[in-house]
């Protein structure tokens, strides 16, 4: 944990599992009023295009991959024009996603997989998908979800961040965020968390410029909680035009 983190989650009332547990309500339905219509923001229309899609979003926006999933989908139609494509052809595709030799040699690796091992299918099952190199948690999560439709947290950058920033969390690793989320978040809102965060963190929640005076659920918020004498006196001195008292 960073010390950051420590000292406004130190700051934040201590509160027993039921009482976060109705704070991540409230700031579900705040979340759910700001942002009523969530989806995820890469483009697919399989299975295994999510799943490229996942691969190739590893430390890249998804502005980026949609961008090169444009051309890449119509180019390789099947999973068989992956495993028959030269290495070399599919780099040059996914190049400006960065990390390009890895994800490429993942994602021929995994249609390579699909074909011999799961009848061509992507499978709906976390401990298969994690299976497909270049497949962890998180991707497995992301088709889980969004595509089969079973209740999955995805941990991204935007939803480990700002669900520390919320007091919700304490661990900085994926895999324990996903388990202090799932024990106090209802299971039917699993999905669409991370997808809220996803566009919070987009337009209030910013990693460098945070706006806690417009965000919708600074009232429960340990950041911003944290903040308040500051954010205040930053208001009373004119340089904010929103009231962050009455939000």
């Amino acid at each position: 944990m960073s010390r950051q983190t420590f000292i406004y989650n130190s700051l934040m009332p201590r509160e027993s599992k039921t009482a976060k547990k109705a704070r991540a309500l409230r700031i579900i339905a705040a979340l759910k009023k700001a942002y009523p219509e969530v989806e995820c923001t890469l483009n697919f229309d399989s299975a295994w295009e999510l799943l490229v899609g996942g691969i190739l979003a590893a430390q890249c926006t998804d502005e980026r991959v949609n961008k090169v999933t444009a051309e890449l989908f119509p180019r390789f139609p099947n999973l068989e024009d992956y495993v028959e494509a030269e290495l070399e052809s599919v780099e040059e595709m996914v190049r400006s996603c960065g990390l390009y030799r890895n994800k490429a040699k993942n994602i021929k690796a995994s249609a390579e997989m699909l074909i011999k091992d799961f009848d061509g299918v992507v499978p709906d099952s976390q401990e298969d998908l994690m299976k497909l190199p270049g497949v962890g948690r998180k991707i497995a999560n992301l088709i889980y979800s969004d595509y089969y439709g079973h209740p999955a947290i995805v941990v991204d950058t935007h939803c480990g961040r700002i669900s520390r920033l919320l007091g919700l969390v304490k661990a900085s690793d994926p895999a324990k965020i996903e388990q202090e989320l799932a024990a106090i978040l209802p299971s039917e809102e699993w999905t669409d968390w991370g997808h809220r965060l996803v566009t919070h963190g987009r337009v209030c929640c910013r990693a460098r410029k945070r706006t806690c005076l417009l965000c919708a659920v600074n009232r429960d918020c340990a950041y911003a909680q944290a903040r308040a004498d500051e954010l205040s006196e930053r208001l009373a001195e004119g340089d904010l035009e929103h009231d962050f008292f009455r939000r």
